[in-house]
């Protein structure tokens, strides 16, 4: 071979290994751009009005007539910036009326942006996007539902937490934590009964399992489906970082779904790094689900969010 065809050839095999290390370097890059983006969203959306550091109670009904209110005789009392008689929440035959106090509702009293009006406020089943919102002054409200249980959940965009949100706290970004799963999707799918910590369990649809490899082991997760409508898969996860660094119950993943679909053998990006704190890590007034014994996992995961309150 002459001696300028060797050189061509070194110059291409250089400039071949170069495109691809650039190419890795831009693909990593973009991928931490893309983190970082994600997480700033996320504590956005936390830190909104009626976001989770914005609840600031949860009342359990009673059958019959809850009156709420700020005042002192009230079977619900709400922060002293409310009305003194607010309403009646009547519960009766698994069903929450809305009724008016002695006097008539307050007129700033809204819901759904509306006026007041004496009404059901129906809850979802597994979803409380769409229960009717009562607002006023800096207060949001509206019923849901947990077992048998109703309850009144109660925010405040004036809230002390969201006066004094300090942050969130997260891992550094480690690609090591971003894995490729296997996908396993389960014919007929499955149901799951999930615990929380108020005590309640609830029903939920398992598609598949997610197959991977850390630290030289298999594991296997299983998701919920918790709106189908969103399109993604809900993993509740534990691992053993929740005794030292991360919230002690559990931790959220949500992923699109698989690259062939949730029916069929596929693969599934597990990127842990964006592992969230449950709702509960923040406020006591909230209901989460704890993970299924099958994704308590045995190894630690450093990846993904960090206690809030340490």
């Amino acid at each position: 071979m002459k001696l300028y065809q060797a050189v061509a050839i070194l110059l291409l095999v250089i400039s071949f290994a170069s495109a691809g290390k650039l190419q890795r370097t831009t693909s990593s890059s973009t991928w931490q751009r893309d983190l970082i983006e994600w997480r700033v969203s996320h504590a956005a959306e936390l830190k909104k009005p009626d976001g989770w550091f914005a609840l600031v109670g949860l009342e359990w009904l009673q059958p019959g007539d809850n009156t709420f209110g700020s005042a002192a005789d009230n079977r619900i009392h709400l922060p002293a910036s409310a009305p003194s008689q607010l309403g009646v929440l009547h519960l009766e035959n698994n069903n929450v009326t809305l009724l008016p106090p002695t006097g008539g509702f307050p007129p700033d009293l809204l819901i759904d942006g509306k006026p007041a009006q004496p009404r059901p406020l129906p809850t979802g089943i597994d979803s409380d996007k769409d229960n009717p919102r009562l607002t006023i002054g800096s207060l949001q409200m509206y019923v849901i539902k947990r077992a048998e249980r109703f309850g009144l959940r109660i925010k405040d965009s004036n809230s002390a937490a969201l006066q004094g949100f300090h942050g969130l706290k997260w891992f550094a970004p480690d690609e090591k934590y971003r894995l490729t799963a296997r996908w396993i999707p389960y014919d007929p799918p499955k149901t799951t009964m999930l615990s929380t910590l108020i005590g309640t369990t609830y029903a939920q649809p398992v598609p598949g399992a997610a197959e991977f490899t850390l630290y030289g082991k298999h594991y296997r997760l299983e998701p919920v489906i918790e709106d189908p409508n969103e399109g993604k898969l809900f993993f509740i996860i534990r691992d053993t970082t929740s005794k030292s660094t991360t919230y002690g119950a559990c931790r959220f993943l949500y992923t699109p779904y698989p690259s062939k679909g949730l029916k069929q053998a596929g693969e599934l990006v597990l990127d842990f790094n964006r592992l969230e704190n449950p709702p509960c890590a923040y406020t006591t007034f909230a209901t989460c689900p704890l993970p299924p014994a099958g994704n308590r996992l045995p190894i630690p995961i450093p990846a993904g969010e960090k206690r809030y309150h340490d």
